[in-house]
């Protein structure tokens, strides 16, 4: 079965690469670990919360690491802990050590985590310590009553406790994800400038997208020249150039070498340079953020194939990747899973 994964490798190339037909080489895993999620974000889920996934139809963290272990083998170098937060989950130290163990001077891996930080300051060390490299911090306001008003948590005091902590753990970057509402949070463009670029932190803006179960309309979203022209009223901003395949453009500030970015999947997509795959909780490859396509790996994983067989499946779940997502386009539809069934 391994053959048709191995075809998508060049000839030169010692071991197979996940190659989809528009010849892009992917090497970026997110890997969530769990659903559930203390917040709840307006426009992530509803107050009462979610039909969590039950322990047994999660990813145990053997299975999590034998899928990483393959994909590292396919030239995979980047890997993510995502949720729901991971946090919730106790083994995610332990899951980030033997990630990190994968590494080596021929294939180094950078090693992340995805959080809300409301656990962070409990985990920070040990996450550096264990070979985390760095942290994505969800900030959404740096008002204590818009906070608990936007997550449903009187929570931002334990979120700055763990920025502190991953700060003084020597994690970096420290990456701020903010993403813009219009009429909720979207005056505190610079505050949360002014915030980031004192700290330390590299702050990136998102646009909001169709996830959740809040109503969206593509119209009234923050747009990225919209956050660029609120920026520019107070910071000199020239464009970094060299993107790759990294979600955010970025911007320095008054000349750098401190950067602002923006994720504007919706009006500036780049799909084009998409490098990443997602493995949800439950044991599900995604190839795409907005795609309801999956492949089922937890069931045959548990049923006793081998890691050649289970690379197939990957193989061909990547050789059929979509071109791109089809936001504002006819017959887009908002994927079923909301964001924290997927993972961030």
């Amino acid at each position: 079965m391994v053959e048709s994964a191995l075809r998508l490798a060049p000839s030169q190339q010692t071991h197979p690469q996940l190659v989809d037909t528009f010849g892009r080489v992917h090497r970026s895993m997110r890997l969530s670990v769990i659903d559930k999620c203390q917040l709840r974000c307006t426009y992530c889920m509803p107050a009462q919360g979610l039909p969590w996934l039950s322990k047994s139809e999660l990813l145990t963290l053997d299975e999590i690491y034998r899928i990483a272990s393959i994909a590292h083998f396919a030239g995979f170098t980047e890997f993510r802990i995502t949720g729901g937060e991971p946090l919730i989950r106790t083994d995610v130290p332990e899951l980030v050590q033997r990630l990190s163990d994968l590494s080596n001077p021929s294939a180094p891996i950078d090693l992340s985590l995805t959080t809300n930080a409301v656990l962070l300051d409990r985990y920070a060390q040990a996450l550096k310590d264990a070979g985390l490299n760095r942290v994505n911090i969800s900030l959404d306001s740096l008002r204590r009553d818009r906070f608990k008003a936007l997550t449903l948590r009187d929570q931002l005091p334990q979120v700055l406790r763990g920025l502190e902590a991953a700060k003084n753990a020597g994690l970096s970057p420290i990456k701020l994800n903010t993403l813009l509402i219009p009429g909720v949070n979207d005056d505190e463009v610079l505050d949360l400038a002014d915030f980031a670029l004192t700290n330390g932190y590299q702050l990136r803006f998102i646009e909001q997208m169709p996830l959740g179960d809040s109503p969206w309309d593509g119209s009234t979203i923050i747009t990225q020249q919209q956050i660029l022209d609120q920026l520019s009223t107070r910071y000199s901003l020239t464009e970094v150039p060299g993107r790759g395949s990294a979600p955010a453009a970025q911007w320095y500030v008054d000349g750098g070498p401190a950067t602002i970015g923006v994720i504007a999947s919706v009006t500036k997509p780049f799909c084009g340079d998409c490098d990443r795959l997602r493995l949800t909780a439950d044991g599900q490859l995604r190839t795409c953020l907005f795609s309801d396509k999956e492949t089922d790996l937890r069931t045959p994983l548990r049923e006793g194939a081998t890691d050649a067989e289970l690379l197939d499946l990957m193989g061909m779940a990547t050789w059929a990747k979509e071109a791109g997502h089809l936001i504002g386009k006819a017959g887009f539809q908002v994927p079923e899973r909301n964001m924290s069934r997927i993972g961030g």
